[in-house]
């Protein structure tokens, strides 16, 4: 292991442990942004977790839920609900809008959200894409289940089985259930990987990832664990240049990110149908 990263406790109308970025580590592959969200649930009758219209560019958002719903609109039109084990992969790419919502049967049920959602920064020559949005059924996630290993392959490729979601740049990631005395080597060559500790504790020589820590791993990492653990496994290929983060903006030179911020104070994004509220450009 080349690095631990504790959590943030942040706090978005509920709370997220953030893990990336970090001021130790911005990025691993093209992952630039971690939150694990929750567990949480709201009061019925409220707005409490929802998530007003708001604006990205130059990044893809993940969303992948262990517990709960959650409903996403945005600007191109797109009106579709999450639930666990599924895949949410939206492209903002020049720019889109969106907003992240409670289901009311969640919160009059005071159902648990609890999820992970990051972000994918996208490659120089591909930042100024057309926006899109793809949706992958829990059902259309590929399953493990192995001796001491079992889990889901939620993007990429491993133990020979491939993810269907498509992504700009080569990635992996990976959400492992590990049984007691489990003992697990990546192996994906030529990428950067870390490991998200959801819950237990693992492993890695004789450093130790305590639950909700990111450990940074190095090409010869085997994780171990005593007692069992839950991890999501994340990486991919480096991506080349620098990378700029303002707000919920992504970009390859801080003159587009600042450009981005303007655009959205006067209104230059296309908003999401049917709705009016929004997020301001917080003040700096």
């Amino acid at each position: 292991m080349t690095l631990l990263i504790p959590p943030r406790t942040q706090d978005i109308g509920f709370t997220v442990k953030r893990l990336l970025p970090s001021r130790l580590k911005q990025r691993v592959g093209p992952f630039i942004f971690v939150d694990h969200m929750g567990p949480a649930h709201f009061e019925a009758g409220t707005t409490a977790g929802d998530v007003r219209q708001h604006p990205h560019i130059g990044l893809a958002t993940v969303t992948y839920l262990f517990s709960g719903a959650m409903m996403h609109r945005d600007s191109l039109g797109i009106v579709q609900r999450i639930e666990p084990g599924a895949i949410n992969l939206m492209t903002a790419g020049s720019g889109i809008v969106h907003s992240e919502r409670l289901p009311d049967d969640v919160r009059e049920s005071k159902t648990t959200v609890e999820g992970i959602q990051t972000w994918l920064a996208l490659p120089t020559d591909q930042e100024d894409c057309d926006p899109s949005f793809a949706h992958y059924a829990s059902e259309r996630i590929p399953a493990i289940n192995l001796t001491g290993i079992k889990g889901r392959v939620l993007i990429g490729e491993a133990f020979g089985i491939s993810s269907p979601v498509k992504t700009a740049s080569k990635t992996i990631y990976l959400d492992l259930e590990l049984g007691a005395g489990a003992d697990y080597r990546p192996d994906f060559p030529q990428q950067e990987l870390a490991v998200y500790v959801v819950q237990g504790e693992i492993s890695i020589g004789d450093d130790i990832i305590p639950e909700f820590h990111v450990g940074v791993l190095d090409q010869s990492a085997v994780i171990k664990t005593n007692a069992g653990a839950r991890i999501m496994l994340f990486g991919g290929e480096p991506l080349a240049g620098d990378r700029f983060i303002l707000w919920n903006f992504v970009a390859s030179s801080r003159e587009k990110v600042r450009g981005a911020g303007e655009r959205w104070t006067n209104g230059g994004f296309t908003m999401v149908p049917g709705e009016t509220d929004w997020i301001p450009l917080p003040k700096v």
